[in-house]
């Protein structure tokens, strides 16, 4: 007897920089989500596909939850808790090395109110001793009816699989909704584009990670290579002394790391050409977010 086909969708919630990215990068095994130590580093819905021979999972990694400062951030808590309600599963993540604290509290008020599966996940396990690990669970375990409580590391792989075989016992039958070599329903340019912000949050101040975005311009063949013409927007003229560099320098850093991963995304040699535009106040600007690919009419 042929057993059937699961499929359906994982919601990945929990505060900024409690590795959710990072677990979806290792689930998968592709780079779906850019990985930053700077929070709130993910701003969209990002979906990344799994396809094994008897089910499919739709990940989707959502923005971190966290205090709306701008029309940005109100729309990235939006895309958090929205997504909650298309989930077949939520996985709900915290930081080992933090423990309790308000912004959990508020996503778990909003867990309360969901019919579906929760699991809790400890993520950064490897940070912490052994011994402080009984103490967290005892932290969380009352304040949620939770299906399971499992730690991980998501950097290091440990029972990330034991975590997707769990998940997988609550999916639906179903269809597979995308192909099986498709692991992200993302585009090219929106992947290009991340891959190049990415650089930018690894190599700038502080200040500059949130007030940066990245817009891919064009993309063309041309005589064996793909010609990338992208603009990183920043909020202030000091922030685009910045991402330029002395000299150019810390553009021509950011545009050679991010040449790098692009190539090997695409598999393809590229020419990338970076620009640094200053549009001032644009996260509390909703039609530039609008433009600028941020879906508002869609939450």
């Amino acid at each position: 007897m042929t057993k059937p086909f699961k499929s359906g969708f994982i919601t990945i919630v929990g505060r900024p920089n409690v590795g959710k990215s990072t677990f979806l990068n290792q689930a998968i095994g592709e780079k779906v989500s850019i990985i930053s130590d700077k929070i709130q580093t993910t701003r969209n819905r990002i979906q990344g596909i799994l396809t094994s021979e008897d089910s499919q999972i739709v990940f989707i990694d959502t923005p971190g939850v966290h205090k709306p400062k701008h029309r940005l951030g109100d729309y990235m808590v939006d895309v958090s808790m929205r997504t909650l309600h298309d989930a077949d599963v939520v996985l709900f993540f915290i930081n080992a090395n933090e423990g309790y604290g308000k912004g959990d509290q508020f996503i778990i008020d909003r867990l309360k109110t969901l019919d579906q599966p929760i699991y809790l996940v400890i993520n950064k396990v490897d940070l912490i001793n052994p011994d402080d690990l009984f103490p967290l669970i005892d932290q969380y375990k009352d304040k949620c009816e939770f299906e399971e409580i499992i730690p991980i590391s998501a950097l290091n792989g440990n029972n990330v699989q034991q975590l997707l075989d769990m998940v997988k016992q609550h999916l639906p039958e179903g269809p597979k909704y995308f192909d099986d070599e498709q692991y992200t329903d993302h585009s090219m340019r929106f992947m290009v584009s991340e891959l190049i912000r990415e650089k930018v949050l690894h190599h700038t101040e502080e200040e500059i990670p949130h007030s940066i975005n990245v817009l891919v311009e064009s993309m063309k063949e041309d005589d064996g290579k793909t010609l990338i013409n992208a603009t990183i927007v920043v909020e202030r003229d000091s922030q685009k002394g910045i991402v330029i560099g002395k000299q150019g320098k810390m553009l021509k850093k950011i545009g050679s790391e991010a040449r790098k991963d692009i190539e090997a995304l695409i598999d393809d040699k590229i020419f990338l050409e970076l620009w640094v535009k200053v549009q001032k106040d644009w996260r509390n600007k909703e039609a530039m977010l609008k433009q600028y690919g941020f879906d508002f009419d869609e939450y």
